[in-house]
């Protein structure tokens, strides 16, 4: 139970952090907008903080959608091992869902087309999947 809750923890994290690093991203350019810099130099740090945060939160996404393959494979691979067989299928569902729709936003994201919502909640459904699978692989 204890790794279980570990998991969660740092899942619970990961997301409050990406959560702070887009508020902090938003506060920071609220704070270029007021100062004193011309508008192009104002609209280049712009630009290149988001384009900082994109590329952060599509490294985080490609990880997490990666980690989700590796758990949903393990779950396969033990899945007659499991006492409640009906509750993990819906699990695996769930993360395959959840990575699909990774796939999809990553690849949108690499056209440059994807919204911040979009991502925002490609990482958290990832994530929670990904907790959910490795609680039925801590309990069995």
């Amino acid at each position: 139970m204890r790794a279980s809750h570990q998991h969660t923890k740092r899942g619970v994290v990961k997301t409050i952090a990406l959560g702070a690093a887009l508020s902090a991203l938003a506060g920071y350019v609220a704070g270029l907008l007021t100062a004193p810099r011309s508008g192009k130099e104002t609209r280049q740090v712009i630009k290149n903080k988001a384009t900082e945060t994109y590329e952060a939160a599509e490294k985080e996404l490609k990880r997490l959608h990666t980690e989700l393959a590796d758990v949903i494979g393990e779950v396969n691979d033990r899945f007659s091992t499991f006492r409640n067989p009906k509750e993990v299928d819906e699990a695996l569902k769930k993360g395959r869902n959840a990575k699909q729709k990774a796939r999809e936003v990553l690849s949108v994201l690499h056209d440059g087309e994807a919204v911040d919502e979009d991502l925002k909640a490609a990482i958290k459904d990832a994530t929670k999947a990904i907790e959910r699978l490795r609680d039925f692989l801590h309990k069995s």
